[in-house]
């Protein structure tokens, strides 16, 4: 019985010394751990993706990548489906193409999770597990195991790495490549092996190809690291293997960096204009003026002071672990490893790296990345356009190793002083009683701070989820069959900007196409490129904020109606109060207005539009201009090919308020006849005869004063179908030819 005991004992012990240090272990439960709480956050609280929406570019490269393409190419559908940050140019063949102005490394690596797990989130939880198993490993060679665990808690606590974590962004990604070659560089340091130097490389070089300049910044410490030890190597004798060891990290790496010029002369045709300069020829480092998109600024270096200053600050007091009680604990942490160095020379070991020399490496990476990042206007636009407020300084997310590590050591090392100091002068029971009451005092006081430090973000960005979750919801519940969704465009002509839950498939052949909403002719040229699709309008009632404030959305129904002419029938309530109405048609030629004898509870107006005008056929004319009366009524002129047909119902009470219903149809006139989409843009204006999308009606459970409704229906002579009713709900699977 015993010597069964003895081997099961011996087994265990065996089994152990496999696994290493039950410190390893523990760390690798709690990577897996942060991994775990990423993948939620990105489930739930990012289930829409965040506002910043080159998310959405991320994610379209990655199903590029999955589906072997670096390029976009959409043909006639160009103009309408043009995405966010992608630059438009022609290749060989003088087909139009589109490329992202992002490196692919980030997008591959999402497209690992899809290819693998068949979830993109998935990638995220890895990533955010690899950062965080790898920052146990540089700061327990810093310092030690316990020191390294701490860290892991203090980098999963962090807010800026949970939530930065958790969107599809580069900068999580990018820092697990530096982490990787910061950890490699170490061992290969330590034990000589130049496969650790060859991996150090090759990870740098994948940074660097993701982001140059974040690669640089965080290099640049071992780079001076590297070149003091080659510097004392060449008096001690060891510099052949020294030079062995970094030029095995250095080959890689800029190897790397021939891959990365190759990438740009693949897309750009030049291998030193990166993407991002051809798509932003102004967005770039240094000071002077910088420009995107329209929006500039004279970055000066006080500018640039004033911004780091501001970012750094917001970084130390709320986006690090527990606010700024994770940041005392790192200048603890900090203070006590310079009270170790004071009066000890720093020297380069050339055989080997020193805990002490990891430290002071972290150290640089510290004041590399504040400092690099002041050249970058970036974080200027983060700030000003309020993404910082949501996802932190994100540009700064290296940051978060050393303030971790530094944190992780002021915690431990503290403690142990602590229990030093009171062993020393107190008994043994009086000693642990004193370490008990600081443990149990401190511990809710880091609790509460890492609430609050959660809670803002957390809350912003749920009530963001929440705004965008009632945007899409009838998207959601529609099942598309080969359709094509106009979408609104109030950020301008992008496409997943700012609806990037709605994003096409890399060959524009999925069942569906998400276009811009771009006016009659590109909507109709768009129609025609698009070829046998069922068509729906996405709209929403009232006015876009980045999802700060809901809206109400509607998905309706599109139809194609083409014959001679469109007769169309629309009956509109009179809201309470209302004494007198007109009836508007107008084109771009002109207009024709109507009288209304009696408005009562509602106002049915007839009208037609053909290639001898647009008019009102059931309400005497009043006056106009631009008008045709060949053939009977006054009618206005409609202009030969696309354009848009108006039609207005304006109630006005006896004070002078007006409210005004506006149909806004999308025709093309031919010598044939007349096409157009049906039903028209319907909008309930106030005060005015013309708004946007704050008097989209959305349907009768829209919001509106009491009385407000819309029906209408039209058909087209010589045609088969009719379309009645236009607020219904969106129909599933239908064609879109009459």
């Amino acid at each position: 019985m015993r010597r069964a005991d003895r081997r099961a004992e011996e087994a265990v012990r065996a089994v152990a010394r496999r696994l290493g240090p039950p410190e390893r272990l523990l760390a690798a439960a709690l990577a897996l751990a942060t991994g775990a709480v990423v993948w939620y956050l990105a489930v739930d609280l990012f289930a829409y993706h965040s506002v910043n929406d080159d998310e959405g570019v991320y994610l379209l490269q990655a199903a590029m990548l999955l589906d072997g393409q670096v390029f976009l190419y959409p043909g006639d559908l160009a103009g309408a489906v043009r995405p966010w940050f992608f630059v438009v140019d022609r290749g060989p063949g003088g087909a139009i193409r589109m490329y992202s102005k992002y490196a692919p490394v980030a997008p591959a690596v999402f497209a690992l999770g899809k290819a693998g797990a068949g979830d993109y989130r998935v990638a995220l939880a890895a990533v955010a597990a690899g950062n965080a198993a790898l920052t146990y490993a540089l700061t327990a060679a810093a310092f030690d195991r316990r020191t390294g665990l701490v860290a892991v808690v203090a980098l999963a606590g962090a807010p800026l790495f949970l939530v930065t974590s958790s969107v599809f962004l580069a900068y999580a990604p990018t820092t697990l490549f530096n982490l990787a070659f910061a950890v490699c560089y170490v061992r290969a340091a330590r034990t000589g092996w130049l496969g650790y130097a060859l991996v150090a490389g090759a990870a740098i070089g994948v940074a660097f190809l993701s982001r140059p300049y974040t690669a640089l910044l965080f290099a640049l410490p071992f780079v001076a690291h590297a070149l003091a030890v080659l510097w004392r190597a060449r008096r001690t004798g060891e510099f052949p293997s020294a030079l062995r060891r970094y030029a095995a990290v250095a080959v890689p790496g800029l190897a790397f960096v021939g891959i990365t010029l190759g990438y740009n002369a693949l897309v750009t045709g030049d291998p030193l204009l990166f993407p991002y300069a051809a798509f932003g020829p102004r967005d770039g480092l240094g000071f002077g003026e910088r420009a995107l998109l329209g929006h500039g600024v004279d970055y000066t270096s006080r500018l640039a002071l004033a911004t780091t200053v501001a970012a750094v600050s917001r970084l130390l007091v709320e986006w690090t672990v527990a606010g700024p009680v994770g940041t005392v604990l790192a200048a603890v942490g900090l203070g006590l490893f310079a009270l170790e160095l004071r009066g000890r020379p720093i020297r380069a070991s050339t055989s080997g790296m020193t805990d002490r020399e990891v430290g002071v490496v972290l150290v640089g990476v510290f004041a590399s990345v504040i400092a690099g990042n002041a050249l970058f206007w970036g974080t200027y636009n983060g700030l000003l356009n309020g993404l910082i407020d949501l996802l932190g300084p994100y540009y700064h997310f290296d940051v978060l190793l050393p303030l971790s590590a530094f944190a992780a050591a002021g915690a431990v090392r503290g403690m142990r002083l602590l229990r030093r100091t009171a062993t020393a002068r107190l008994s043994p029971a009086a000693a642990r009683a004193v370490v008990l009451v600081v443990l149990l005092v401190g511990a809710p006081v880091v609790v509460a701070a890492e609430r609050g430090a959660l809670a803002d973000p957390v809350a912003e960005n749920r009530l963001r989820t929440e705004n965008l979750g009632t945007a899409y919801e009838p998207i959601e519940r529609t099942a598309f069959a080969r359709a094509l969704v106009f979408v609104p465009t109030p950020y301008g002509a992008w496409s997943a900007h700012p609806f990037q839950h709605l994003r096409n498939d890399p060959g524009f052949d999925g069942p569906v196409i998400y276009a811009q909403d771009r006016g009659p002719a590109r909507d109709l040229k768009t129609i025609d490129a698009a070829g046998d699709r069922a068509l729906y309008r996405f709209t929403y009632r009232g006015r876009w904020t980045g999802a700060v404030t809901p809206v109400e959305p509607e998905l309706r129904r599109l139809t194609v109606l083409r014959g001679e002419r469109i007769e169309a029938t629309t009956t509109v309530g009179a809201p309470e109060g209302m004494e007198r109405a007109w009836v508007r048609v107008e084109t771009e030629s002109g207009y024709a207005r109507y009288a209304v004898d009696d408005p009562g509870e509602a106002v049915t107006v007839e009208w037609t539009v053909g290639p001898r005008g647009a008019r009102a056929t059931s309400h005497p004319f009043a006056a106009g201009r631009g008008l045709d009366s060949t053939g009977g009524e006054p009618a206005v002129r409609v202009p030969e090919g696309a354009s848009e047909v108006d039609l207005t119902v304006t109630f006005a009470d006896r004070a002078g308020g007006t409210l005004t219903y506006r149909q806004e149809l999308t025709v093309e006139v031919t010598g044939e006849g007349v096409r157009a989409v049906w039903p028209p843009e319907a909008r309930v204006c106030a005060l005015v005869t013309e708004c946007g999308t704050e008097g989209t009606y959305v349907g009768p459970d829209g919001e509106y004063v009491d009385g407000v409704a819309v029906e209408t229906d039209a058909r087209a002579t010589n045609a088969s179908r009719t379309v009645t009713d236009s607020s219904e709900p969106a129909a599933r699977g239908e064609d879109n030819k009459p």
